[in-house]
């Protein structure tokens, strides 16, 4: 049996329905959580991650919009009105160089990546355990990584690893601490939607893993694992900080 670390909390986690999120909310519930709202845009996808362990609370919500902050925070108040653990996880990666880059791809990324955690942020603060909070945030070492095609995303994630710092300094006088993650390439749909065929994501997936010192891609337990420790009361002293989570690809 899991530890109960989050007994009787409630935590939510944008992006929830799939991939990194999906993992993160299942191990914050099968480690006592109360309640995870996982939240999404899609009814099907989110309730076929819910039927997985029953705290986990799907909520339909574009969360780069006002509309969708606000249905999460209405979720959270049905559900206890407290909440102990902000998760963003919600993240759009788009392949495109940047001769092909229109004004859609560039804002779809932005407000996703950096413009709904911040409004969600503020929206959801109010009701945040203070002191005691935690809000973990999904990075990505493209923040410190240059690639072809990548520069938004990259600049997108730069931004979100400042937030992380700056909340962290800023919510610290509240007790509520604020971290990060920043996986490196790890097997969920983002390549997909990117816009890549599945033999083009296969492709990629083997060249990425042979030029990584740990020898293969990232699973999404590798970091969900770090999204629930950061907030656990053993990492208590630890705010404002990034861990790079890429089975050493940065070193290379």
């Amino acid at each position: 049996m899991s530890e109960q670390t989050f007994d009787g909390q409630f935590i939510v986690v944008t992006g929830g329905g799939t991939g990194i999120g999906r993992a993160a909310a299942t191990a914050f519930a099968e480690q006592g959580a109360a309640g995870v709202v996982i939240t999404g845009r899609r009814r099907e996808t989110l309730d076929v991650a819910a039927a997985a362990h029953p705290a986990l609370i799907p909520v339909v919500a574009d969360v780069t919009t006002a509309e969708g902050a606000n249905a999460v925070a209405d979720a959270v108040r049905a559900h206890g009105g407290r909440l102990d653990v902000l998760v963003h996880n919600a993240g759009i990666f788009r392949n495109t160089p940047l001769d092909d880059l229109d004004e859609a791809a560039v804002r779809e990324q932005w407000e996703t990546n950096v413009i709904a955690p911040t409004l969600l942020t503020g929206e959801l603060l109010p009701l945040l355990t203070s002191p005691g909070g935690n809000i973990v945030v999904v990075s990505s070492i493209s923040a410190r990584m240059a690639g072809p095609g990548s520069s938004v995303y990259s600049a997108s994630k730069a931004a979100v690893d400042s937030l992380i710092r700056s909340w962290a300094v800023e919510l610290g006088p509240r007790g509520i601490r604020v971290n990060g993650v920043a996986p490196g390439q790890v097997d969920t749909p983002i390549l997909g939607v990117g816009g890549m065929s599945d033999i083009a994501v296969a492709d990629w997936y083997s060249t990425y893993a042979a030029s990584v010192p740990a020898g293969r891609i990232g699973r999404v337990e590798d970091i969900a694992s770090w999204i629930t420790r950061l907030a656990e009361p053993a990492s208590s002293f630890v705010t404002g900080e990034v861990i790079t989570i890429d089975g050493g690809k940065l070193l290379v």
